[in-house]
């Protein structure tokens, strides 16, 4: 599997495929990560092409190992401009009302999955937003720390200490929603 940095270089000295590849590793990624901040899935859209646009506008120089934690603070500064020009908002989504399991899943495994998928969603937004932002990006999107802290202008030490008092935070709100067998470690 090729680097990101790579395909970025390869983008760079002319190769169209590269940046193609590159959005279709971080296309979906950056678009949930944005829609956590927009709670709108079609402004997440737009401004993750937004962000692939500064990309090929701008071309800007990466150092190596960086370009994911780049990606992430550039969409991340986005979203903060956006929000700071609008007012934000609640989010539902109808999309999940219509999902079906597959017949191989049983309808209860199904609902319990979907409840526990709520909770914790209803949970992580219930999170001092440092919190939530610091475990999303380390455990939905598996950046390091030290690219976490990159994306959120923090130093690595910050981040360890936001991921383990958002762990508690979030061990304690799942308790109080009946969830007992929340990860203790």
């Amino acid at each position: 599997m090729t680097t990101d940095e790579a395909l970025y270089r390869r983008y760079l000295d002319g190769d169209e495929d590269a940046l193609g590849e590159l959005m279709e590793r971080y296309g979906t990624k950056l678009t949930l990560y944005l829609d956590g901040y927009l709670c709108d899935l079609h402004e997440a859209e737009d401004l993750m092409i937004e962000v692939f646009a500064y990309l090929i506008a701008k071309k800007p120089h990466i150092r190596d190992g960086g370009f994911r934690a780049y990606l992430y603070q550039s969409a991340r500064h986005m979203a903060l401009r956006l929000l700071h020009k609008k007012r934000a908002r609640n989010c539902f989504s109808l999309d999940a009302l219509t999902e079906e399991p597959e017949a191989r899943e049983l309808v209860e495994e199904t609902v319990q999955s979907a409840e526990r998928a709520r909770l914790l969603r209803t949970c992580m937004a219930e999170l001092h937003e440092d919190y939530r932002e610091a475990l999303f990006l380390v455990y939905f999107e598996g950046l390091s720390h030290a690219e976490t802290a990159a994306v959120m202008g923090k130093r690595e030490k910050q981040v360890a200490d936001l991921i383990y008092r958002g762990k508690i935070a979030l061990r304690k709100r799942l308790e109080q929603e009946g969830i007992t067998d929340a990860y203790n470690g």
